[in-house]
């Protein structure tokens, strides 16, 4: 009896087991890029060169397929600029955005996309999903930049930063839209 009881007992903790299972995997999963490039990477190996200057925390959407731009996304419509959660952006000292000067802080980025550019909208309410409560009365910033438009289209929405001039760019890309974010600090 002792056997069967061990036994039994050894079934049920297996089987309660293998009904564990982790949250589904998101088909826009987060992705974090920062200025300096690869920022946490430079300050565990001790080579930083630069203060941390920016965050950008977004998820990351993909075309399946999809027309994008005038489609998905439609012109001249509020957008979170990227999937899920509203992307937010940090920045660690005050900085001009293509020229317009912008404190200190964190913030959700949304943008208005048209044809031949987007205005980039830099928003003080944070912790928020998609655009659905989005309140214009609470921007701090809206900045008009070109779109660059690329023979390949991209599938997978990214966002990165990349040293220019003074300061570096936020590149925004998907599908064959690019836009270069000019930041100076």
């Amino acid at each position: 009896m002792k056997h069967v009881l061990a036994i039994a007992f050894i079934l049920s903790a297996i089987l309660t087991r293998a009904q564990v299972r982790p949250p589904v995997v998101d088909k826009s999963p987060m992705d974090m890029s920062y200025y300096p490039v690869n920022y946490p990477i430079l300050k565990i190996q001790e080579k930083l060169t630069e203060p941390l200057v920016a965050r950008v925390i977004y998820s990351r959407p993909q075309k399946n397929g999809r027309g994008v731009f005038g489609e998905l996304l439609e012109y001249g419509k509020i957008w979170r600029l990227g999937a899920n959660e509203a992307t937010e952006i940090e920045f660690f000292k005050d900085v001009k955005v293509n020229g317009a000067r912008l404190k200190k802080g964190r913030y959700s980025l949304y943008c208005l996309p048209t044809s031949d550019k987007w205005t980039l909208i830099f928003n003080k309410e944070t912790d928020t999903w998609g655009a659905f409560k989005y309140d214009s009365s609470k921007d701090v910033l809206r900045t008009a930049v070109s779109v660059l438009k690329q023979t390949e289209a991209e599938e997978v929405f990214s966002l990165w930063f990349e040293k220019a001039g003074a300061g570096a760019n936020l590149n925004i890309l998907w599908d064959t839209e690019l836009i270069k974010m000019p930041v100076t600090f």
